[in-house]
């Protein structure tokens, strides 16, 4: 498989991505925010993320920069890259649909806002973020580019890790016990491991 296979694979991943979100982005935008944590360094944490998630592998396929990191993929890792894309899609599409008005792209609580632990929550707290880390990976073997491949990981590892103990926080003063108990016999993204 050629690195264009890559680049076009990594680009629906992208576009499907958009498809999937928008609809729950638009619905969310005329739902009231009860409680908001997106401060100075929520916004950072998001910049370095898209940047690593968007950027940069746009500024590549565009491009081709930076020339030096690139490199031959082979054909078992272009196969690979696209089994966990679209894992990552029907992830992140059933964890908007569990969600459904109570989704955010932040540290937001809705009006009435439940705690959701059915459907794809049963297994871990956070699929979003369980997606995520997908696609990441995703663009890793997908986008045959040292920098512009790796640099989904780095970038949403930086905000994931800055953000899930604040989040978790915020759930536990919202949603107090009921948090605590789903706590305890959830994962964090990983079912049975993390």
């Amino acid at each position: 498989m050629t690195i264009f296979t890559g680049k076009l694979a990594w680009a629906l991943l992208a576009i499907c991505w958009y498809v999937i979100r928008y609809p729950f982005e638009r619905h969310a935008s005329r739902t009231r925010t009860d409680q908001s944590r997106r401060d100075a360094a929520e916004w950072f944490r998001m910049a370095v993320s898209a940047i690593g998630l968007g950027g940069l592998p746009i500024l590549y396929i565009a491009t081709g920069w930076p020339r030096f990191a690139s490199y031959q993929p082979m054909t078992v890792q272009m196969l690979a890259g696209m089994v966990v894309a679209v894992s990552a899609l029907v992830m992140f599409r059933k964890t908007h649909l569990a969600l459904g008005k109570y989704w955010s792209v932040s540290l937001d609580i809705r009006d009435g806002h439940r705690l959701i632990t059915d459907g794809i929550y049963t297994k871990v707290r956070h699929p979003m973020y369980s997606a995520f880390w997908l696609m990441a990976l995703a663009q890793a073997l997908l986008i045959p580019n040292w920098f512009a491949g790796m640099a989904g990981l780095a970038g949403f590892g930086f905000l994931f890790f800055l953000r899930i103990g604040p989040e978790e926080k915020m759930m536990e003063e919202r949603f107090g016990s009921e948090y605590i108990t789903y706590r305890s016999h959830t994962n964090r993204i990983i079912p049975g491991i993390w």
